[in-house]
């Protein structure tokens, strides 16, 4: 293990890490070295704090919700009470409710955006207030990481997941504004978008794709390998990234472009202008190419699911 990838004396909280993607991103923090707040709704997370310690590493388990705000502070304190400091957020926690738009309920709405886009703010709160106040307290930057995960289903406004698709989204810009905002004390935050074989996603995928090595090529492992490297002193230089990873590929997507600009001829656009200019722009054109990322779906060569 290289000094830059170590994460021995390091500390991590890793939000639903009972099982699935969470439990593969805890182990594999452990596996450099870290200790761990291993959180999650039950029962589940005892056992996960088990595997740590089977590793030869250190973590406590945290139940509870990280929908509800004040959870955030309680695993930043088990973290500083347990081990002495925070060094690593992984917020992974989330629920599925997919319907179409015109079959949503409220609560269908409210338990996604709650669990995805409130959790992952909350507990991200509570870090950068710990974080904020180590580094004015010694005066120099601290060793702060955050993970977000998010979708490809903000790329493709997946149509059966308006309520998924819109929290992928809202978490991708709180990366973008941890990044920025918490860059002067030493934090980088980057977002995955990622594809993994759990008990979430049981119905998306087809079986299990033997890979060179013997593994999965949907296994939760794979993609936990780069939250790993994310969090290491390795990633120092990336913030405010975001990438697409599952299979035997990490992608790290562009920013938008600007694909054309309309310039009204004396400074205020009027309705016939706008007409001229937008109405011939748009005629004919293919109805797929919208602000939708559909190209991504491109990268897919695992052969488990059919292309979005």
């Amino acid at each position: 293990m290289s000094a830059t990838n170590t994460l021995e004396g390091r500390t991590a909280v890793v939000t639903g890490a009972g099982a699935g993607l969470g439990r593969a991103e805890a182990l594999a923090l452990a596996a450099l070295g870290a200790r761990v707040v291993v959180n999650d709704i039950g029962p589940s997370a005892d056992d996960v704090v088990a595997e740590i310690k089977a590793l030869g590493s250190e973590a406590v388990a945290v139940n509870g919700d990280v929908g509800d705000w004040s959870m955030g502070d309680r695993l930043v304190q088990a973290a500083v009470e347990s081990f002495g400091g925070l060094d690593i957020v992984v917020n992974n926690a989330g629920v599925l409710r997919d319907k179409m738009l015109f079959n949503l309920t409220e609560s269908d709405w409210d338990d996604v955006i709650r669990i995805h886009l409130k959790g992952h703010a909350g507990v991200s709160r509570a870090a950068a207030v710990h974080w904020r106040a180590a580094s004015k307290a010694t005066g120099a930057p601290v060793y702060g990481r955050v993970v977000n995960t998010s979708s490809e289903a903000f790329l493709f406004g997946a149509p059966g997941q308006p309520n998924y698709s819109a929290a992928k989204a809202g978490i991708t810009a709180l990366t973008l504004a941890t990044a920025q905002g918490l860059a002067r004390y030493g934090v980088r935050a980057n977002a995955i978008c990622p594809r993994a074989r759990t008990a979430m996603t049981a119905d998306a995928f087809g079986e299990g794709v033997p890979a060179p090595g013997g593994l999965d090529i949907m296994a939760p492992e794979r993609v936990a390998t780069l939250v790993a490297h994310l969090a290491s002193p390795a990633a120092d230089n990336i913030s405010g990234q975001v990438f697409v990873a599952y299979g035997d590929m990490v992608a790290l997507l562009a920013p938008p472009t600007v694909e054309e600009k309309f310039t009204a001829a004396d400074g205020t656009f009027t309705p016939e202008e706008l007409d001229a200019r937008l109405t011939p722009y748009f005629s004919g054109r293919d109805p797929h190419r919208t602000y939708a990322a559909h190209s991504v779906a491109g990268l897919d060569t695992t052969g488990t699911q059919p292309t979005p």
